[in-house]
């Protein structure tokens, strides 16, 4: 039995915004992964999972407990580097893969654990994989993220940067590559992180349910739609899916090789001193959502239009607020400091 057909990317009504997000971490997961804020039922996992069954499948090297890639030595895991002084690794191709955080998971969980007393007796390290090994090539989905505790919240957030996870113990050590776009959706109303990781997550989208009833009914049908044929749903919605496929196959393929200017990077700068912005990965932040603005729309220089885009999701979360104060960032702030189209 056929499983069944996962609801699609293109069918999705409304929330432009966190389409935009998923599928600029995609084109470049050096931004950071996407926080998305607000109320459920607002098709934030739905978008995720659809968004994998946009990506080709990858290669990896046959039972590798990470998924490495064969054709990128630099970032083989210790086992793979063994294998391969012994001849050529073997292939196979795995889909792209959604992997879930489970709501309250330890952080041996989520690193994964040495066994040290095997390490101390045998002289062996011995490593169970925890969720960031299974997430290394993979999208990680953290579901109410802001109910973590903060140092598992802060393991999620080095892997991500660093691309590596590593596991001490005692005195024993083990690492291993964890490349993944983290996606991290939270309530509110149920508690806010800490600034400080807020910070880390590179864009950030607010989302609540659609108030236009045009658009609700639309919901409703296609929904319908779905739950009665799931098969003839996805078909009738393929095309669109893979022209957004397509799409990301050639802003992946050509990111590399977009520009910005001086200008243009001169105007990230007034941008964050304008808006009060701690830090500096701010900067960073807008400039690569910017190249892959630029890049999903099939351009290799950055215009302003790609800058004032990437400004709305990069900025919010990044702003100094007072107690209670929503998330946001005044459009018109960025306005005066861009200017009009150009």
């Amino acid at each position: 039995m056929s499983a069944r057909p996962l609801y699609p990317f293109s069918a999705i009504v409304g929330q432009e915004r966190m389409k935009q997000a998923l599928l600029l971490n995609v084109v470049l997961p050096s931004i950071g992964g996407v926080l998305i804020r607000g109320e459920k039922g607002t098709a934030k996992s739905t978008a995720v999972r659809a968004l994998a069954a946009l990506l080709p499948d990858i290669e990896v090297v046959e039972g590798c407990r990470f998924h490495c890639d064969p054709d990128d030595p630099s970032r083989h895991c210790q086992e793979c580097l063994e294998r391969a002084s012994s001849g050529p690794l073997p292939r196979a191709h795995v889909p792209t893969r959604v992997v879930e955080l489970p709501v309250g998971a330890t952080e041996d969980r989520v690193v994964g654990s040495l066994d040290l007393e095997r390490a101390i007796r045998e002289g062996l390290k011995s490593f169970e994989p925890g969720v960031l090994a299974r997430a290394n090539r993979a999208i990680l989905y953290v579901d109410e993220v802001n109910l973590l505790d903060d140092h598992v919240v802060d393991a999620l957030l080095d892997a991500a940067a660093m691309g590596v996870n590593t596991v001490e113990r005692e005195g024993v050590s083990m690492s291993h590559p964890s490349r993944f776009v983290l996606v991290g959706t939270m309530n509110p109303e149920e508690g806010e992180l800490r600034p400080q990781l807020l910070d880390r997550f590179g864009l950030c989208v607010e989302v609540e349910g659609i108030i236009d009833p045009a658009a609700r009914m639309e919901i409703i049908r296609r929904l319908e739609a779905y739950e009665a044929d799931p098969e003839g749903f996805a078909h009738r919605h393929k095309a669109d899916d893979a022209a957004q496929a397509d799409r990301l196959t050639q802003a992946k393929r050509i990111i590399s090789e977009v520009t910005i200017s001086d200008e243009m990077l001169l105007d990230v700068a007034r941008l964050s001193i304008a808006l009060e912005v701690d830090g500096h990965r701010a900067d960073l932040v807008m400039m690569r959502a910017a190249k892959a603005m630029a890049a999903l729309d099939g351009r290799t220089e950055v215009q302003r239009s790609d800058l004032r885009r990437a400004a709305e999701l990069a900025l919010p979360h990044r702003m100094r607020r007072k107690p209670f104060e929503d998330v946001g960032v005044d459009g018109e702030a960025i306005e005066r400091v861009l200017g009009q189209e150009q």
